[in-house]
């Protein structure tokens, strides 16, 4: 049975996608940019981006029924190789509802990959993650 996840993303109906798919174990999550609520801007440096990305797959990833731990795989998509360390930083360490490290420990295969842009001129990256639930 397949379950499709939406964040709300202004371009998931116009491109025709969902932030993250459920099939049985399997929980995909989309390429996920710092979109922000009520279409406020994106934060303007790697590190807060990355964060809200994170916190966008968080979500995502729980209302799939899977956690953090399940994470087995993200990449991340980078304008500017120099932002790397930042969004390592955040990738490591991002801070869900309650202040506790989430992908560190975890350790998912990763992936960083520069990029000549994305479908916002305001992005500095862009992160996806793939999960796969126990059982």
């Amino acid at each position: 049975m397949r379950q499709r996840v939406s964040s709300g993303s202004p371009y998931e109906p116009t491109i025709g996608f969902s932030r993250a798919v459920r099939d049985g174990r399997h929980v995909v999550v989309a390429g996920t940019c710092a979109v922000m609520p009520d279409g406020q801007e994106p934060p303007r440096d790697a590190y807060g981006q990355a964060k809200r990305c994170l916190e966008i797959i968080v979500a995502a990833l729980a209302e799939a029924g899977a956690e953090p731990e399940h994470v087995v795989r993200t990449r991340a998509y980078l304008l500017d190789a120099r932002d790397w360390e930042a969004v390592g930083r955040a990738h490591g360490a991002v801070v869900a509802r309650v202040h506790g490290e989430i992908l560190r420990d975890i350790r998912p295969a990763s992936s960083f990959i520069v990029v000549q842009g994305f479908l916002d001129p305001r992005w500095l990256v862009e992160i996806e993650a793939d999960a796969i639930l126990g059982g």
